[in-house]
């Protein structure tokens, strides 16, 4: 999962940089727009739905999936809870949590996937958390009883095996992607090395 960054994006063009990485073997793109308005995230979730082949998420407003026609949302801790946004939700409406810890997770129960993480420091993220590790990573695996989780934080390539073997279901990255200049191959190496592990 492509995860993107005000900061990452400032200057490019959006929609060119997550048709890159979809190219590059990205199956899910999540807009996380901090310093964006609620009306130009759905005009930006909007335009990416409809040039993108593989799901949108839209992280923090279920309003601004629902309204943009995006596949689902991301939901933090301080966000609507998982709970509340089931019960708006179309059949088919997918909705992921963050769960950095037991205490988080039990917030996210409901959700169809958890990102997990920091996998380790992050610098995209200042209230990420510490750094999980795959230890850490693997005793929330075990938390979400079958729930699939997702690394996030700092995931590097040459992590993917750690996080298959802690029983990750896929990575979401941000800056090992946007932070490249060749996005389309930047998203290829975790793909390719997902594929290889």
């Amino acid at each position: 999962m492509l995860v993107t960054d005000d900061r990452l994006v400032e200057g490019r063009d959006l929609v060119a940089l997550a048709l890159a990485a979809e190219r590059g073997g990205a199956t899910s793109v999540q807009l996380r727009l901090k310093r964006a308005t609620p009306r130009e995230q759905v005009e930006r979730a909007r335009v990416l739905v409809a040039a993108l082949r593989i799901p949108v998420l839209v992280n923090d407003r279920p309003d601004v999936a629902l309204a943009a026609g995006a596949a689902g949302v991301h939901l933090g801790p301080d966000d609507l809870p998982v709970t509340l946004a089931r019960r708006i939700a179309p059949p088919g409406f997918v909705i992921g949590a963050s769960a950095g810890s037991v205490s988080e997770a039990g917030a996210a129960r409901e959700a169809d996937y958890w990102g997990v993480g920091p996998w380790r420091a992050s610098g995209t993220k200042a209230d990420a958390g510490e750094a999980l590790g795959p230890e850490g990573f693997r005793q929330l695996v075990d938390v979400a009883a079958g729930t699939p989780c997702i690394a996030i934080g700092g995931v590097r390539p040459d992590d993917l095996r750690q996080v298959l073997a802690a029983g990750g279901a896929g990575v979401a990255v941000v800056s090992g992607i946007l932070g490249e200049r060749e996005v389309e191959q930047a998203t290829r190496r975790y793909a390719e090395r997902w594929r290889a592990v």
